[in-house]
């Protein structure tokens, strides 16, 4: 049996291109993640610890646009504090690109508080949040918000 050069070279240089290329998200996922950047969304309106915790990652950074960084456990606690007054949250404009178990998460933050002597004050935030695969779960890793 006679093999040139060209029959070894041609296997490895497919193999080399193959692991170049882009993981490629898995049916569902990207709806997936969508489901869970509402819950989440509905769980920071809530100030449901339990919920935000499910949603979160271990290794959660959590970055605020005044430049404070939370780890999860401090970013729970702060993040269901009573309220006084009402609130409303909006994720305008969201989109969401899933790359193997990764997915990148933009979205316009409008938000709006009375307090309880009823003043009101508004906050207007780009947002960009890192979901990661864990097991069969999408879990918020990271969180940067930048003022408008």
């Amino acid at each position: 049996m006679n093999i040139d050069r060209r029959h070894l070279l041609l296997p490895a240089l497919a193999v080399g291109l193959l692991g170049a290329l882009p993981a490629f998200a898995a049916p569902g996922d990207e709806e997936a993640v969508a489901k869970n950047v509402a819950a989440f969304r509905a769980a920071q309106l809530a100030t449901d610890a339990k919920a935000l915790d499910a949603l979160t990652a271990a290794e959660l950074s959590y970055s605020h646009s005044d430049a404070r960084i939370e780890d999860k456990a401090t970013f729970i606690t702060n993040a269901t504090k009573p309220a006084t007054g009402s609130r409303t949250l909006e994720y305008q404009d969201v989109k969401i690109r899933v790359v193997g178990d990764a997915a990148i998460v933009r979205f316009h933050w409008v938000s709006e508080a009375v307090s309880a002597d009823g003043k009101k004050s508004g906050t207007n935030l780009h947002i960009l949040m890192n979901w990661q695969k864990q097991g069969a779960d999408w879990k918020l890793l990271s969180r940067a918000a930048t003022k408008l």
